[in-house]
């Protein structure tokens, strides 16, 4: 552990010291050692079904939402009036065991998904699928809160409690008890892989690929500078608060997320009323695009992959990262943590990947060709206003209502970040303890590990390493969903008990005194 370390300390301190030059060599170097030695990992993660452009991960996880959907009896909508109250704290008794208020275990896991998936993300789809996209995307999204239930439920049935009131849970927990108790073999071998995933995916998207696309926003703003001045203050910071655990992460969290949240919706919101005359046809865009495609490369089937793709790859449903952090809640009942786990897909992609997408098409950054009505489609994607894509589209979508609009965008696209890297740093932490062990010094190695991850990641140019942890977070939704399958029975027994007990008034609502 301690060559590591300083294998580690040594890499980073080389490539803070040297100056752009050597890192460019170096980031080729590592880039083409990386691309050579991970490349078939990320295809088969990726590629799609034979003869379409179709994602098979993305089919992975919209059939499990599908099941989960039908199996529980659209909880999603049946339960969507109780998850609030159990937000708002109507149920919490402060006595249960756990570290978190449900709010705070929302807020830590809707801090780990809503980020530049939500700006960039949809931009780049509706940019590619057209406004169709749109709609494919809610309906995804709507769907994967039942994958969010049923996961975040076992992950508080199957939680570690420690003497000190700290808490461990996540997919390698209830894979593991939860395969055995059911006799099934093998739930230790899918455990770990799931936590080797988890450390890497925390490491590249939740971590390197954060502070890469923070310090492009920086530097767009107030010019070119070296990353890894940005790289070192965003480590400083994030290890200030990663330090303290959970406990920690969750009151920064639940500061944060609804600030930024309440900040980028608000923003979307003022260029939507200053456009009202045109939310009625941008509408109309988004139905009549899901269906037809409106002359988009791909027709209807490109604007439905690109939906789907980006509702997956946003609101992380059936990933399993997010059930870490809900494992942590103060309660005794785990169906309340699933109930109240519904909202997350419901915010982060029905809410704000739909504003993004609306002040695209209001604004009318997409091109349409007056003579036919349809977009103009120029290399697979549309042409824009701007001639921007991803966080440029964006940007200019902001940018046209309010010249200073996309210093709000820079604002909220750190924040995403930040918010992030912190929640990563504890579903990766879960990760690490669950291989090497819980314990003080074994959490600090890998808290000071992600920390100079944070300044590589803002230093350097690592295309393909951020690819590698892109796939290795959808191998996590891999191994969690076939663990889901396994559990899903224990799930449905834990939803009918509880909802009975709610009926019958023997669950009340907790009045402090």
């Amino acid at each position: 552990m301690q060559t590591i370390r300083k294998a580690a300390l040594g890499a980073a301190a080389l490539v803070l010291s040297a100056g752009p030059t050597v890192a460019q060599s170096i980031d080729e170097q590592v880039n083409a050692l990386f691309s050579s030695s991970t490349g078939w990992f990320v295809s088969l993660i990726f590629s799609p079904f034979p003869g379409t452009s179709f994602p098979w991960i993305v089919a992975w996880l919209v059939v499990a939402a599908t099941i989960f959907t039908v199996y529980f009896g659209v909880i999603q909508f049946r339960a969507f009036g109780h998850a609030i109250s159990l937000v708002k704290g109507d149920y919490s008794d402060p006595n249960d065991a756990g570290e978190v208020s449900h709010f705070q275990a929302l807020a830590t896991a809707l801090s780990g998904t809503v980020g530049l998936g939500n700006i960039a993300g949809v931009a780049v789809a509706v940019g590619i699928g057209g406004p169709g996209a749109t709609f494919w995307m809610i309906l995804a999204g709507l769907m994967g809160m039942a994958s969010k239930f049923t996961e975040c439920t076992l992950g508080v049935k199957y939680r570690n409690e420690y003497a000190d009131g700290t808490v461990s849970g996540g997919p390698m927990y209830y894979i593991t008890k939860g395969f055995a108790e059911r006799g099934v073999p093998g739930g230790k071998i899918l455990a770990v892989l799931f936590a080797i995933f988890c450390i890497l995916g925390a490491l590249g998207g939740g971590n390197m690929f954060q502070a890469n696309q923070a310090h492009q926003q920086i530097a767009g703003i107030v010019g070119d500078y070296p990353g890894w001045i940005t790289g070192i203050i965003f480590a400083g910071v994030v290890f200030a608060v990663i330090i303290g655990g959970l406990q920690s992460i969750a009151s920064v969290t639940e500061k944060v997320v609804p600030f930024m949240g309440i900040l980028y919706v608000l923003a979307a919101l003022v260029i939507i009323l200053m456009n009202v005359d045109k939310v009625g046809w941008a509408f109309g865009q988004i139905f009549e695009g899901a269906f037809t495609g409106l002359g988009i490369a791909g027709g209807f089937v490109g604007a439905l992959i690109q939906g789907f793709k980006r509702a997956a790859f946003s609101n992380e449903a059936g990933v399993g990262s997010a059930a870490i952090a809900h494992s942590a809640v103060r309660t005794k009942e785990p169906i309340t943590e699933g109930v109240v786990s519904l909202l997350e897909p419901f915010i982060d992609t029905v809410v704000i990947c739909t504003m993004t997408a609306l002040v695209i098409i209001i604004t009318q950054q997409l091109v349409i060709d007056p003579a036919t009505g349809n977009y103009l489609v120029e290399n697979g994607s549309i042409v824009t206003a701007s001639g921007a894509s991803g966080v440029g589209l964006t940007s200019a979508a902001f940018g046209s209502a309010f010249s200073w609009f996309p210093y709000v965008l820079a604002i909220a696209v750190i924040l995403f970040a930040f918010s992030t890297m912190i929640s990563w740093s504890y579903y990766g932490l879960k990760a690490w303890t669950y291989l090497f062990g819980e314990g003080k010094s074994k959490e600090i190695v890998f808290k000071v590990i992600f920390c100079i991850f944070v300044v590589i990641g803002a230093a350097a140019n690592l295309g393909p390493v951020i690819d590698f942890s892109d796939a290795a977070i959808f191998a996590m939704a891999v191994v969690n969903i076939i663990g889901l399958y396994v559990l899903m029975p224990v799930v449905k027994r834990e939803m009918i008990s509880y909802m009975e007990r709610l009926k019958s008034g023997e669950i009340r609502k907790f009045k402090s005194h």
